[in-house]
């Protein structure tokens, strides 16, 4: 079993930053990627970026692509998300995930976390 936890979620005006912590624990060796997933009320979940366990790979989507930045500290078995240049569009619940595989990562998980809510004020 793998517990994911985020934090770093909070409010933050047009234009600011966030970084965002997911820390894993419990069976890591058997993840072998991590992401970030978003959902804002009434939309679908949405991919956010995702990075393999040993920071090799990295993807984005384009909403976000030049704005945020994923990275990894294994000794800490926790995955970072450093979000700039915030709008109101970001505004959303954001949740950590693992992966045995990083070929689906990008749309399937086997481990979630709880989520942490990033409210961005126009």
């Amino acid at each position: 079993q793998v517990q994911l936890v985020e934090s770093g979620g909070g409010l933050v005006q047009a234009g600011g930053s966030l970084r965002l912590s997911c820390a894993a624990s419990g069976r890591t060796f058997s993840i072998f990627a991590m992401a970030w997933f978003r959902q804002a009320p009434a939309k679908e979940r949405e991919f956010v970026a995702a990075i393999s366990w040993n920071g090799d790979i990295t993807y984005y989507a384009d909403s976000v692509k030049g704005r945020f930045t994923i990275s990894i500290d294994n000794a800490k078995n926790t995955v970072y998300l450093q979000m700039n240049s915030l709008s109101p569009e970001d505004t959303a619940g954001y949740y950590c995930a693992a992966s045995s595989r990083i070929a689906t990562i990008r749309s399937r998980a086997d481990y979630w976390g709880q989520g942490t809510q990033v409210t961005v004020s126009s």
